[in-house]
């Protein structure tokens, strides 16, 4: 499963209800006390209830009301669900999607008592039409009593497929919002919520403030984060055990009721067994782990050198995921994580947190108060949190909000900028430094984008691009511009036409080929990833251009469950292709010599 966004009603400093969209690789900035950790510390006890646990005061003391809710919406979801009759359904069929056909999951915590309780809730385009709108709370009699009253040609037997046949018979369902609790016991919608858990993602929150004992904080976490990931990886083995233990619990309660029968028949007529086999988080206290620097315990090494630690977890697990990927969601939430870090440590994390984010089920969310740490991060997944004039808090994203994150963390110009290269993403950043530094070496005349500090990258953003061109958003910096669009939005080349008639030495340029990608050499790719693909101009017959070709044969190598999006695969080719070309390689897939000239342009205007 992979987190939409998440929703937060009366937690602490978020009286009335807000969302937060989570990307790939999410970024919340604003200023002390705003709010940020909370976001990170809702989705803590949204999923654990652990490292952060939820206490009577975490109530909004303003709010009147003792009702804390958390809300995560999820997509990629599992395509059917075994309930414990070995019944099979899915979401769609059970009415608990919604109109986006993602799932809604609501979890509300009740702060008025010593220790809070909570209720989970589905919230989705549910039928609401009197006699079918609790058909997952009936046990199967009831189901088979309608089946019957109603006349319907169906099987009785299997719930899933009565309550089916029931909804399909009504005319008018009346679909509308509803919120169903599934934690209480009544028949399906407990069975079924408790097979979504089992898909719902590993979340492991690092906190900047942490104690220096051994067996917590920065020491033990990244640990306890690795024994959820291998407890995941074993899951198969795991309900393998339990199937056994359950069986075996059975056979013994099964002749513990015989043997009953023959002392009494009338004590009992059945004797059956409950059985509640551990949930993952239990299986997971079962294991701990203790590190130790050469006989030193971390808890007494400098702040530093643990959050060192941490680093080098995130560089490891990202270099893991790439080689052997995961199955299971995993969401790593990370709280200002340049804290003690030198700069070069900073662009290891950076470098990590972003080859994590392109990992098929892997998602990481951070905050950050440093200038330089944010700007290199994707501006699509920046959140900026913010007081309005009502003071209401609010959750900002897109380019509206570059002047407010920057004022909020002190960004200055830089004056050693000359020139402003715009692109449309993170993605097109990196390929650009990559192709300008292998030229770079060969012809030293030309600029190196990714050591040359005259020049600046703006990534645009691809459906905000018009918006930035027509604004001309720059103009106040007064430094030429050189914006690089791909020839797949015809729509660009009306921008980059814009750009050319300013007269201020600012050029537009649109390439040749479909796509940056669609530069790379077949050799690169095999080497980066082994896949032996073929590179073509534009898209091919079947109307597929470079990524698209990648993630089909990058998927099928890994054995992936279906096909990664584009934007990943563009993210994977642009961190690891690019590296792996050669002058060679360029002036092959590049003939006509069309980014030795983009580059050419660029150097005089900053020489």
């Amino acid at each position: 499963m992979k987190l939409e966004s998440v929703e937060i009603e009366n937690l602490r400093c978020y009286q009335e209800l807000i969302k937060a969209k989570i990307d790939g690789l999410t970024t919340f900035i604003g200023k002390n006390d705003i709010g940020k950790s909370t976001v990170l510390e809702a989705l803590e006890i949204f999923f654990n209830n652990d490292t952060v646990k939820i206490t009577q005061g975490d109530a909004n003391i303003h709010s009147g009301t003792s009702l804390v809710s958390i809300t995560c919406e999820f997509s990629s979801l599992p395509q059917t669900l075994v309930l414990d009759s070995g019944s099979e359904t899915s979401l769609s069929e059970e009415y608990l999607l919604t109109k986006d056909g993602n799932l809604k999951v609501k979890k509300v915590f009740d702060c008025g008592k010593k220790t809070p309780t909570c209720e989970v809730f589905i919230v989705a385009e549910h039928p609401r039409a009197s006699g079918v709108n609790n058909l997952l709370e009936l046990k199967e009699k009831d189901l088979q009593s309608i089946v019957k009253k109603e006349g319907i040609d169906c099987p009785l037997k299997g719930n899933p497929i009565m309550r089916k046949a029931i909804w399909s018979s009504t005319k008018e369902l009346d679909l509308g919002i509803v919120e169903l609790p599934v934690t209480k016991p009544k028949e399906d919608s407990k069975r079924i919520w408790e097979q979504i858990d089992k898909y719902l993602p590993l979340y492991a929150l690092f906190q900047s403030d942490r104690s220096s004992k051994d067996s917590d904080g920065e020491v033990q976490d990244p640990m306890k984060s690795a024994i959820a990931v291998a407890i995941s990886e074993v899951q198969d083995d795991i309900n393998s055990i339990q199937k056994r233990v359950q069986s075996r619990t059975e056979e013994i309660a099964n002749n513990t009721h015989e043997a009953l029968k023959k002392i009494d028949s009338n004590l009992a007529k059945d004797l059956k067994p409950e059985f509640t086999p551990p949930t993952p988080a239990k299986w997971i206290g079962l294991f701990s782990v203790n590190l130790t620097t050469d006989g030193i315990p971390l808890n007494k090494r400098g702040s530093g050198v643990r959050r060192l630690i941490l680093v080098s977890f995130f560089k490891a697990e990202a270099e893991r995921l790439l080689t052997k990927g995961n199955k299971k969601s995993i969401i790593y939430a990370i709280e200002e994580p340049e804290t003690s870090q030198h700069p070069n440590n900073q662009k290891i994390l950076q470098q990590s947190f972003m080859e994590l984010a392109n990992e098929v089920n892997c998602q990481v969310i951070l905050t950050t108060h440093s200038p330089g740490f944010a700007s290199d991060l994707p501006m699509e997944g920046i959140r900026y949190i913010t007081i309005n004039e009502n003071s209401k808090h609010e959750i900002q994203s897109g380019v509206d909000v570059l002047n407010e994150v920057a004022e909020a963390l002190g960004i200055t110009p830089d004056s050693r900028v000359k020139a402003l290269v715009c692109v449309e993403g993170p993605t097109d950043v990196n390929a650009l430094k990559e192709l300008s530094k292998i030229l770079h070496f060969e012809n030293n005349s030309l600029p190196n984008l990714a050591t040359d500090d005259r020049v600046a990258f703006i990534v645009l953003g691809g459906g905000n691009l018009k918006h930035w061109v027509n604004n001309n958003y720059l103009k106040g910096l007064g430094k030429p511009e050189f914006h690089i669009y791909d020839a797949d939005v015809p729509s660009y080349s009306e921008s980059a036409n814009e750009v050319n008639q300013r007269g201020d030495g600012s050029k537009g340029f649109i390439t040749l080929k479909h796509e940056i990608e669609s530069y790379l050499h077949t050799d690169a790719i095999k080497v980066a990833f082994g896949v032996e693909i073929e590179v073509t101009d534009h898209p091919n017959e079947e109307g597929e251009a470079t990524p698209k070709v990648f993630a089909k044969a990058y998927s099928s190598l890994k054995g992936f469950d279906g096909v990664m999006g584009d934007s990943k695969a563009k993210m994977k080719l642009s961190d690891k292709a690019f590296s792996e070309m050669t002058v060679e390689m360029i002036k092959e897939r590049d003939p006509n010599g069309e980014i030795e000239g983009w580059l050419r342009v660029i150097g005089e205007a900053v020489s």
